[in-house]
């Protein structure tokens, strides 16, 4: 059904197009008029027309001024101006107001038809984008907080910022580097400052989720996580905090959320408290999140923000914090070249600001060293030994100038970084070497997927994931390979009879020998050994 609106002076003019559009289109369209520029805006704030035929000179508001007034209410009416005054200004402002045609009198009924086609084309196309972008946002309302909880779990627990939480940044649209995390936690009653019946009031709750999260969401623009035991986490993305402001923001944070306690308690039968913790850039939000959950901890009010404990770990104004993150975030990931170069710029600053602070130079250069050297040690593939590090005091102590310190700090950095690298490539490597070995040495007994696996002590999934990444093949066909090598080298060298051959290469069966050469090699033993003389 379209609805279309007729603006015209002349009867005899809305009769004509009346008459055309019925015996053209019948029932499909719905048809109502207006003589007048007033009445015609009052009539399509009512009727809200799909299609308008609008004549230019009416009594009173004129036709131009009329569509004005009409599209402030109906965006999406099309316009056609019928006139008899073929005025080139008219139709300059009348096609600046988005009119679909600018049509003189007297009507032609094919021309009309031919418009009210197009205009039917463009409102079955809007209407149809209308819909799917209508299905598109109810699958999002369904998806996003998948995403959302995605999201927090990928900050709080991957450990792979810039891949995967990355990824999530771009889903949803988050531009900010920086945020802070809010701990919701609720449970039936609040006693001195702790809930109670915590696992009783997650249970009750599991079906108001979606309310809590759209009652959150009124307050904060930010992520939202899944129910985790009696808490619901939420990342709030942010701009860099600035110092001018923060305590004005904190109280403004603060204010938000014990306005969002009192409105969760009247949606849901529950107790409420919140945990707040500073800003961070994205890649340290988890440690937001700890401070979050320490101040519900260590508070007993409803509404507990790190700053306002003061346990918040602080430290000295000019204290190079991010380049000491950033060193530490470079030995992690194996990067040798950044964490020494991270290194040298704390170095840098040290010897700047501090100078003559000779000792504690020395100590914090020890202190980054054994703090790279641990990142290192629990990558895995090392050994820890008490021992190890005995001279490292005195070696420190007895630096006779900055530039030993340098370049000892340094060396055990890079030391450190490469030792995660290679943790990191090694393991796969060396478990398939040592597989192969084995397969080397028991190819000629009944060898399985299970026997390797066990001899290098990783499950078989995982052993036959690492195997086909290192090799670019399976077990089986490794397995078969080598056999078949050793097959050919006794064919060719040896009088030994097929079967003994083929027991020797680990088939018990001579005819399954036979055919599996031939697969492989693409003759049967009896012709390789024959080309072989």
């Amino acid at each position: 059904m379209y609805k279309i609106m007729i603006a015209d002076d002349e009867g005899i003019a809305i009769d004509a197009l009346k008459f055309i559009i019925e015996k053209n289109f019948g029932d499909t369209c719905m048809i109502e008029s207006a003589k007048t520029g007033r009445s015609v805006i009052e009539l399509a704030e009512n009727f809200r027309p799909d299609i308008a035929f609008m004549d230019i000179q009416m009594p009173g508001i004129n036709g131009i001024e009329a569509m004005k007034e009409i599209k402030k209410t109906n965006k999406n009416t099309i316009f056609i101006v019928v006139s008899a005054y073929d005025k080139f200004d008219y139709a300059k402002e009348a096609i600046g107001l988005g009119v679909m045609e600018y049509v003189n009198k007297p009507i032609d009924q094919k021309e009309i038809v031919s418009l009210l086609q197009r205009a039917m084309e463009k409102i079955d196309s809007d209407r149809a984008k209308r819909s799917n972008d209508l299905m598109v946002k109810e699958k999002l309302e369904t998806v996003v907080p998948i995403i959302e909880s995605g999201f927090i779990y990928s900050v709080l627990f991957q450990g792979n910022y810039m891949e995967e939480t990355q990824n999530f940044k771009n889903l949803l649209g988050i531009d900010y580097d920086y945020g802070y995390m809010m701990v919701i936690e609720y449970g039936d009653t609040s006693e001195n400052g702790h809930l109670t019946n915590a696992i009783g009031a997650s249970v009750r709750l599991q079906s108001n989720y979606n309310r809590i999260r759209e009652t959150i969401k009124e307050y904060f623009a930010g992520i939202v996580g899944p129910m985790m035991g009696n808490t619901v986490i939420t990342l709030i993305p942010c701009e860099e905090e600035r110092a001018e402001n923060e305590y004005e923001d904190r109280v403004k944070i603060i204010e938000n959320a014990r306005s969002m306690i009192r409105n969760l308690k009247e949606t849901v039968d529950a107790q409420f408290r919140v945990g707040i913790g500073s800003i961070k850039r994205m890649e340290h939000v988890e440690t937001s999140y700890a401070e979050a959950i320490k101040a519900l901890r260590y508070s007993k009010g409803s509404v507990a923000q790190i700053k306002d404990l003061s346990m918040e770990l602080r430290y000295e104004e000019d204290y190079p914090i991010q380049i000491e993150q950033k060193l530490f975030e470079r030995v992690q990931a194996g990067d040798t070249a950044g964490a020494v170069a991270e290194g040298g710029s704390f170095f840098d600053w040290m010897l700047k600001n501090h100078r003559g602070a000779e000792m504690d130079i020395k100590l914090k250069a020890l202190e980054f060293v054994m703090r790279a050297e641990t990142i290192g040690l629990e990558a895995g593939g090392n050994t820890y030994r008490f021992e190890s590090r005995h001279d490292y005091l005195k070696t420190v102590v007895d630096f006779q100038n900055y530039e030993e310190l340098r370049s000892w700090f340094l060396t055990k950095l890079r030391e450190a970084a490469r030792s995660v690298y290679e943790n990191k490539e090694k393991p796969t490597a060396s478990l398939v070497e040592q597989a192969k070995a084995y397969i080397d040495t028991h190819y000629s007994k009944e060898i399985s997927l299970d026997d390797v696996s066990r001899e290098v002590n990783i499950s078989p999934y995982y052993f036959s994931k690492l195997f086909k990444e290192e090799t670019g093949g399976n077990f089986i066909d490794y397995v078969t390979a080598i056999r078949m090598e050793k097959a050919k080298e006794l064919l060719s060298n040896t009088d030994k009879s097929m079967k003994e051959i083929c027991s020797e290469v680990g088939y018990s069966d001579p005819n399954y020998f036979s055919r599996t050469f031939k697969k492989n090699v693409g003759v049967t033993p009896t012709e390789y050994k024959e080309g072989s003389n």
